[in-house]
């Protein structure tokens, strides 16, 4: 059967509705690409896209729309920003929220509401909710619910405020459906972006104070955060003033480059790693709240004196009490702190010793998925961005053994650990880096979190890569119901014929069967371009 297209009217008037004046003012902001799904109500949101230059990229189900913005943002250093439609479409989007929240990603959803007045009738309206505002400010940074154009405008002013100068976090824009339908009456100045205030460059005491702690060190060791990914140079230019190493956490990985001779890799979760900060006479620490899932111990704890650099002041003490903390953009303090250094003639610290005991913890966790992770990272272009979930290839295996030369190349979620992230994020990321291979690399069990999502690829025409570890379920979860004596149940999967499948998205499919094959196929994949998926068991 087909489906007869109504004939739309390209001549019609164009209506400066508020939807039109909240998307013009994100576009002045320079987001080229929104993600999302069209509903019955948010057509307003949608019908200025494409006038504006705005891609719209449409997602098989709002969480996907929510990690493509992820992976999107994290190429751009713009947040990433997600159209739903009410009710469900926003609930959808709620576990990407609260991963944006616990990650520190910078994220703008934008949702229809209950018309003005009709707020808790609970009289059977589509998507009625009870209160849709409420339900996301429990897990975002904030939300609001706008009773104008006018308030929605300086609703994403000060998203972008907090984007720039607080910690990066999501925040959802509640537009009710009257308003958002209605005359905008909204002044094109008032559209514009604003000017990003000044960099915080930290309190200069405090910082004299760190220097002359720093300068007497006789072993600093320097902790890079997601908060630092922004300062490479400054933070590569400190570990070199001070010959000290660098260890970074997952979110911080490739802050500096991992093959620098000063850098340990984002390997804070082995003991080996830790040991190396906590014997530290001074550790410095940068933008992390050194939380347990990023460490995998409950705390960190420190041998010597402790320098802290944050936005934020409530992470100064937070899981390590600071010696020294400063509040302040990461790029800014760390060049003012540097520049407060005398040149040291200090030779650079041996490091063998330390990279070997890294390297035997982690082939001794779990050698077979280390060994194989090994082979999938021999087989990847050196600019690749790869886009992980939360499958044992990736957290036992391929986040310490992938070497990252700048941030941002590998796409993980630590604290939030979902399920579903990679294969979404690996597209967000190549529709903003078009000239960059993207490889996604998850298990089996979070591709099905996600699947559907291959046709989202396929779809906008891009060029990814999958490469789906089988191990025939939720053998994590196995391995955990069999140490508590629990006869395994629920985790062991039926599997489809995954090649098959991904044709049937309109993907290419491989299915590897030999070990020997597997880098010569994902090498092949990559080179073919279009959507490749290459599916090997464990």
């Amino acid at each position: 059967m087909t489906m007869t297209q109504t004939p739309v009217d390209l001549a019609a008037p164009y209506a400066d509705t508020a939807g039109r004046a909240v998307l013009e003012t994100i576009r002045a902001y320079g987001v080229t690409t929104i993600f999302g799904i069209p509903g019955t109500h948010n057509l307003e949101l949608y019908r200025p896209l494409a006038d504006l230059g705005i891609r719209a990229v449409t997602s098989r189900h709002e969480q996907g729309a929510g990690y493509g913005a992820d992976g999107w943002a994290q190429q751009t250093g713009l947040p990433g920003v997600v159209i739903t439609t009410s009710g469900p479409g926003l609930q959808n989007a709620m576990s990407a929220i609260g991963t944006a929240f616990c990650e520190s990603r910078p994220l703008i959803v934008l949702s229809p509401g209950v018309a003005l007045g009709e707020e808790f009738r609970d009289v059977g309206t589509l998507h009625e909710t009870k209160d849709a505002s409420a339900m996301v400010a429990a897990i975002a940074e904030w939300s609001r619910r706008v009773t104008s154009a006018a308030e929605a405008v300086d609703a994403v002013h000060d998203a972008f405020e907090l984007f720039r100068t607080g910690r990066p976090r999501p925040v959802h824009i509640e537009i009710p459906l009257d308003v958002l339908e209605s005359p905008a009456e909204v002044p094109a100045a008032a559209r514009m972006a604003r000017p990003a205030p000044p960099s915080d460059r930290g309190e200069a005491e405090l910082i004299r104070q760190a220097a002359d702690l720093l300068a007497s060190a006789a072993s600093p060791v320097i902790i890079a955060g997601g908060g630092a990914t922004s300062a490479t140079a400054e933070v590569t230019a400190l570990a070199e003033r001070l010959h000290a190493p660098v260890l970074t956490t997952l979110n911080g990985k490739g802050t500096v480059d991992e093959r620098h001779p000063l850098a340990l890799g984002s390997n804070l979760r082995l003991a080996a790693a830790r040991a190396v900060a906590e014997e530290a006479d001074v550790l410095v620490v940068l933008g992390s709240k050194l939380g347990e899932a990023e460490l995998w111990a409950p705390s960190l704890r420190a041998g010597g004196r402790v320098i802290r650099i944050d936005r934020s002041a409530a992470q100064l003490d937070k899981n390590l009490e600071a010696t020294v903390g400063i509040v302040g953009d990461c790029a800014a303090v760390t060049a003012e702190l540097t520049a407060a250094l005398p040149v040291s003639d200090r030779r650079s610290p041996e490091l063998s010793t330390a990279r070997r005991a890294i390297a035997d913890e982690i082939r001794s966790t779990a050698p077979d998925t280390v060994a194989l992770a090994e082979q999938i990272a021999e087989a990847l272009p050196d600019d690749v961005i790869v886009a992980g979930d939360s499958s044992q290839i990736i957290y036992l295996a391929l986040a310490n053994v992938l070497e990252c030369s700048s941030p941002h190349s590998l796409l993980y979620t630590p604290t939030y650990a979902t399920l579903g992230y990679g294969l979404p994020a690996a597209i967000g990321a190549k529709v903003a880096q078009a000239d960059r291979p993207v490889v996604a690399v998850l298990g089996d069990g979070a591709l099905m979190f996600a699947v559907n999502e291959l046709a989202t690829a396929v779809e906008q025409r891009l060029d990814v890569t999958i490469v789906c570890v089988d191990n025939g379920g939720y053998a994590e979860i196995r391995q955990n119901e069999v140490d508590r004596g629990i006869r395994p149940i629920g985790v062991e999967l039926v599997q489809p014929d995954w090649a098959a499948l991904a044709d049937a998205f309109g993907a290419t499919g491989r299915s590897v069967s030999d070990r020997a094959e597997l880098g010569s196929a994902i090498r092949s994949a990559i080179a073919d371009g279009g959507v490749q998926l290459v599916h090997i068991r464990q």
